[in-house]
C-alpha cells in the first residue's frame, strides 16, 4: 500500500531544512514561554497556528491516551490529551512518528518525550501544510484499557462554510503564521483537530474506493450536489468544505477496505484520528470503519445520432499500448459501442506507441490502433479507420517511453476524411482556401508543433472531415497536465497553480488557428476537442473562446451535470468539446461510465457532442 505521507528517515534534516527558509519558523518567544516548570501539555505542543511553538524542540513526559497505531507506511501512533484546555484553536492530539513497528497499543496511557517537528507531506516545495509531530520517541506506557477520549464530531454543524482565509502577503501568501479561526474557516477547523480522534456519521461518497484503499466522503450532503450524487466543483471559490478523504488503520490483509461508488454511502460511524497527507490533505484515518451501503449507480449510455446527425466524442483512453490485457481493450471497445453509441468520428487521448512504456525509439501506434478497432468491430461496432501523426521520440511529455499521442477513429460508412498532404510531426498545418471555401495544407496535420507552447507536450491534431456534403474541422487536443500545482490545503491561500500559464499558452495557440480558419470561412464547422485538463471556468478555457471562435458545449448542461473526472472527492471539467459559432444547435453529453466508479477502464469519462452540419 502507498504510505499515507512517507518520510525520509532524515526527519531532522527535513525540520532544519525547513526552519532554514522561514518556512516553518515558529515564534522563540513563545517557544520560550512554553518551557516553564509546568509540564508540556500536547495543546502547548501544537500552539494556536499550524506550526509549533515548541518546534525543533525537546519535550519530556508528554502524556496523553493512544487513539490510533499505525503500522505500515508512516509507522507511528496518535496521542490525545483527555483534559482540553478550553481554546478551540489548539489541538488535544499529536502524532508520534516511530519509524519502526509501534509497540503500543490503543488505550495505553503513555508518556512521550522526544523532538517536536513539522513534517510537510511531499516535500518543501510541494506547498502542503504540515504535520506537527514527535520524532525519535522514548516512550513509557503508564497503564492500559483506558478509555479513549471522545471523538470530536465532523459534520455539516461543525465545518464552517468559508473555506480559508487569505495567505499573508508578507509571508508569500502563506496561511501558516496565521492564528487559527475554526469557527470561521473550513481549513483552520480541521486543522485544530490535526491529530484528535473524531468520528463522522452517515455520510455520501463523493469520491470511489482508488487503487490505494482510499474513498471521499462529504459530510455536507447538500454543498453543490451533482446530478449523481458527487459534488460539483464548479469555481474556484467552490472547494467543497465537506469533503474528507477516508483511509483506514487496519492493514488490508487483516481487513480488506470497502469497495465504493459515488453516491454510495458510509454508514454508521467511522471514527479515528485526523492526519494529513499529501494525496489529498485532512484524511479520517479510521479505526472504526463505517459500512458501505450500495446506491443505485450505473454507467451511462448516450443516445444514438439521428441520421442526419454527426456524432463527434472525445475519449482519454488512459496509455492504452499493446502490452494491455485484453480485458482493457474489450472494456474500452464495449463502451464505444452500447455507452458512447459508435460515434461518427471519435478523437482518442493517450494512445501509446505499440511497446507502450518501453524506451526504444519506438513511435508508431499501428498494432496499438489495430489491436483497439478490431476491439470495436468484435463488440459489434463499425470498422473504424484511423488517422494520426507519430510524435518524435520523447518530445510529448506523458509516461516515459510511451509516446502518447491523439487520433482520430471516424465510421466510413457514415463520414469521409479528407487526405490533404498528411504532415508529420514537425510540420504546421495551415489554412487556405479550396473552391472558395476553407481547407487546412495538410490533412491530418499539427497545429503549430513549433510553438514553445507544446514543448514536452502534445501537439494538436486537425483533420478535414466530411459529412452529408458539409466539411467539419476537427481538433483534437490533450493539453499540458496539472503536475506541479498545488492542492486545495496548500499552505498558500489561493493555492498556487503553475502549470495554468503553459496551458494559456496553448489555448491561445488554438484559439489562433481556429480564427485563421473562421477568417477563411465564417460560417465553418470546427470542432476543438479533447482532454484539455481544465475546467470550464478556467482561463486556459476563455483563451480558447477568445472573441466568439468558440463556445464551450460543456456550458450547455445544467451545473450539476457539469463534470468530466472525480478528483479528490471534487466532480470537475478537465475534457471539453468547443464549437464554432456556425454549430448553433446541437446535445451535449458528457457520459458518465468511469470518473465515479471504484472499477475504471479509464479515469476519464468521454465527451459527446451531436448537431447537423
Amino acid at each position: 500500500m502507498r504510505s499515507s505521507h512517507p518520510r525520509s528517515a532524515a526527519v531532522a534534516a527535513l525540520v532544519a531544512t525547513a526552519l532554514a527558509t522561514g518556512l516553518l519558523a515558529g515564534s522563540a518567544d513563545a517557544a520560550e514561554g512554553a518551557v516553564s516548570a509546568d509540564p508540556i501539555r500536547i495543546h502547548d505542543i501544537q500552539g494556536t497556528t499550524r506550526i509549533s511553538p515548541l518546534n525543533g524542540k525537546q519535550v519530556t513526559d508528554v502524556e496523553g491516551i493512544v487513539t490510533g497505531v499505525r503500522t505500515y507506511g508512516s509507522r507511528g501512533f496518535w496521542i490525545q490529551d483527555p483534559d482540553a484546555d478550553d481554546n478551540d484553536a489548539t489541538s488535544e492530539g499529536v502524532f508520534v512518528f516511530t519509524n519502526a513497528v509501534p509497540t503500543v497499543a490503543v488505550g495505553d496511557a503513555v508518556k512521550v518525550s522526544g523532538t517536536v517537528g513539522e513534517y510537510i507531506p511531499g516535500g518543501l516545495t510541494s506547498g502542503n501544510q504540515s504535520v506537527t509531530q514527535i520524532s525519535k520517541p522514548t516512550v513509557t506506557v503508564v497503564s492500559s484499557g483506558n478509555a479513549l477520549p471522545e471523538a470530536t464530531a465532523i459534520n455539516e454543524y461543525t465545518v464552517p462554510a468559508e473555506y480559508a482565509p487569505a495567505g499573508d502577503p508578507a509571508a508569500g501568501g502563506s496561511i501558516n503564521g496565521l492564528t487559527l479561526e475554526p469557527s470561521r474557516y473550513a481549513l483552520d477547523h480541521y486543522e485544530s483537530l490535526e491529530g484528535m480522534n473524531v468520528k463522522i456519521g452517515t455520510s455520501r461518497v463523493v469520491g470511489a474506493t482508488d487503487p490505494y484503499s482510499e474513498l471521499w466522503v462529504t459530510v455536507k450532503g447538500w454543498e453543490n450536489t451533482a446530478k449523481r450524487g458527487g459534488t460539483i466543483y464548479g469555481s474556484y471559490e467552490s472547494q467543497n468544505t465537506g469533503r474528507l478523504q477516508i483511509q483506514q488503520l487496519a492493514p488490508l490483509a487483516q481487513q480488506p477496505f470497502p469497495v465504493a461508488n459515488v453516491g454510495d454511502r458510509l454508514t454508521g460511524t467511522t471514527e479515528g484520528p485526523l492526519d494529513f497527507n499529501q494525496f489529498g490533505g485532512y484524511t479520517l484515518v479510521a479505526r472504526t470503519l463505517g459500512t458501505v451501503k450500495a446506491g443505485t449507480l450505473a454507467p451511462e449510455k448516450t443516445k444514438p445520432q439521428a441520421e442526419q446527425e454527426l456524432a463527434v466524442a472525445t475519449y482519454n483512453v488512459e496509455n492504452l499500448d499493446p502490452t494491455d490485457p485484453q480485458d482493457k481493450f474489450d472494456a474500452l471497445a464495449k463502451a464505444v459501442v452500447e455507452n458512447l453509441a459508435s460515434p461518427d468520428v471519435l478523437a482518442l487521448e493517450e494512445i501509446q506507441d505499440d511497446n507502450g512504456a518501453k524506451n526504444d525509439g519506438t513511435v508508431s501506434a499501428e498494432q496499438t490502433l489495430a489491436k483497439f478497432t478490431a476491439a470495436i468491430s468484435a463488440a459489434g461496432g463499425p470498422a473504424y479507420q484511423w488517422r494520426t501523426i507519430n510524435p518524435e521520440d520523447k518530445k510529448d511529455g506523458g509516461e516515459p517511453g510511451g509516446n502518447i499521442r491523439q487520433v482520430f477513429l471516424f465510421n466510413p460508412a457514415r463520414v469521409s476524411f479528407t487526405e490533404r498532404a498528411p504532415g508529420d510531426a514537425v510540420t504546421a498545418t495551415g489554412v487556405t482556401k479550396v473552391n472558395g471555401k476553407a481547407a487546412l495544407t495538410h490533412s491530418p496535420g499539427r497545429v503549430d508543433p513549433a510553438n514553445p507552447a507544446w514543448a514536452d507536450s502534445r501537439k494538436p491534431l486537425a483533420g478535414e472531415f466530411v459529412f452529408r456534403g458539409k466539411t467539419v474541422f476537427v481538433i483534437a487536443n490533450h493539453f499540458g497536465s496539472k503536475g506541479g500545482d498545488e492542492g486545495l490545503t496548500s499552505h498558500h491561500q489561493p493555492p498556487v497553480r503553475s502549470s495554468e500559464a503553459k496551458r494559456l499558452q496553448q489555448a491561445q495557440a488554438v484559439n489562433g488557428f481556429v480564427k485563421q480558419i473562421l477568417a477563411e470561412d465564417k460560417n465553418a464547422n470546427v470542432l476543438v476537442l479533447g482532454d484539455i485538463n481544465d475546467f470550464e471556468f478556467s482561463a486556459t478555457t476563455d483563451a480558447l473562446a477568445d472573441g466568439g471562435a468558440l463556445y464551450p458545449a460543456i456550458k450547455s448542461l445544467p451545473k450539476a451535470e457539469r463534470y468530466s473526472y472525480v478528483y479528490q472527492g471534487n466532480a470537475q471539467v478537465l475534457d471539453q468539446i468547443l464549437t464554432s459559432p456556425a454549430i448553433k444547435k446541437f446535445t451535449y453529453d458528457s457520459v458518465h461510465i468511469n470518473a465515479e466508479f471504484a472499477a475504471q477502464n479509464s479515469d476519464h469519462d468521454p465527451q459527446v457532442l451531436r448537431f447537423r452540419p
